[in-house]
């Protein structure tokens, strides 16, 4: 009894880890920019889900089926669900999850961000969706004759709005890093 008595009493707590810096909240513009980006890949993910569904989506008969086979059909999903979760990862740059990683998150959970590891691929993501998207604008300039006339309106109309998504990814991505930037500062001090 003694014995374990000793050990309790010399039993030393580690040091506690010091309280984060308080952050800085994010401006209400680049959290709205993050909830628009996740919208913007949506008419387009339905769009191509309605193609999996066996929709032909404005394709004319013949247009059509080159995407009714098995393998397209898992490429659309695809990428309709990996869009929709790359535009959610924006608001990582909004959300206190994009400083701290959230606990439920085996081995790293609890774990500051660091930056520059979400700055780097968000920043290289917004320039290669600016250059992916650039030509849309374009759209109705080229010929697509496996579409029907209001096919091709609505493939237009719904595509657009991802020219946005690198701009506001870009815009996002320079807010959350100044703010992280300037938590940092804050912290030092």
């Amino acid at each position: 009894m003694e014995r374990m008595r000793t050990r309790k009493e010399h039993h030393t707590d580690p040091a506690p880890t010091p309280a984060p810096a308080p952050s800085i909240p994010p401006a209400r513009w680049a959290v709205r920019a993050a909830q628009l980006i996740t919208l913007l890949a949506l008419p387009t993910g339905l769009w191509r889900l309605a193609m999996v569904c066996g929709f032909p989506s404005g394709y004319t008969a013949a247009g059509f089926v080159p995407f009714d086979t098995p393998g397209s059909k898992l490429w659309m999903l695809t990428l309709s669900v990996a869009c929709e979760l790359l535009a959610l990862l924006s608001l990582g740059l909004v959300r206190p999850w994009g400083e701290s990683v959230p606990h439920w998150i085996p081995v790293i959970g609890g774990r500051p961000v660091r930056p520059l590891a979400a700055v780097v691929p968000a920043a290289a993501g917004a320039l290669a969706l600016t250059a992916i998207w650039a030509a849309i604008p374009l759209w109705w300039t080229y010929p697509h004759p496996d579409m029907t006339p209001a096919g091709r309106l609505l493939v237009g109309v719904i595509y657009q709005p991802l020219v946005l998504w690198g701009p506001l990814l870009g815009a996002v991505t320079v807010s959350y890093y100044r703010r992280t930037r300037l938590t940092r500062r804050h912290a030092h001090r």
